[in-house]
């Protein structure tokens, strides 16, 4: 279950560069908006839109594998969803800094909010990673 997410962690911590893994947490809620079929569909499991909750940067060492990361985060915040993951560079042999760091988390919650996941890795509650349009 975990093999997709261990290699993301193995991936990044081969890197030349110090990378830091990138986290952020989110669930489906519906829009104020919604027309009744849409609510429909949302009390049913289906739709809804993705809001970001909260956020985290890791060193790839940092996590053993996607049991270790969701436990924090049940025992940092809200339930959750889904988590989208993507990995921040350094350079000149150091990881990347506390600005570079926020500026990247604030560039994922906003890609979240108007629906530009593709680019990140998603995976659900139980670490199975998912295809988001």
């Amino acid at each position: 279950m975990d093999d997709h997410f261990r290699q993301l962690l193995e991936v990044a911590a081969s890197q030349p560069q110090p990378h830091r893994l990138l986290f952020v947490f989110a669930a489906a809620e519906l829009p104020d908006e919604a027309t009744e079929e849409q609510r429909a569909r949302f009390q049913a499991g289906l739709g809804g839109a993705l809001a970001p909750l909260m956020c985290v940067d890791k060193a790839p060492e940092e996590l053993s594998g996607f049991a270790e990361l969701a436990e924090e985060s049940r025992q940092a915040g809200p339930p959750w969803q889904v988590v989208f993951a993507a990995a921040l560079p350094g350079r000149d042999g150091r990881p990347p800094g506390k600005a570079e760091i926020d500026g990247a988390l604030q560039a994922m919650i906003d890609a979240i909010r108007i629906g530009g996941v593709g680019r990140f890795a998603a995976y659900d509650a139980e670490g199975q990673p998912l295809q988001v349009a």
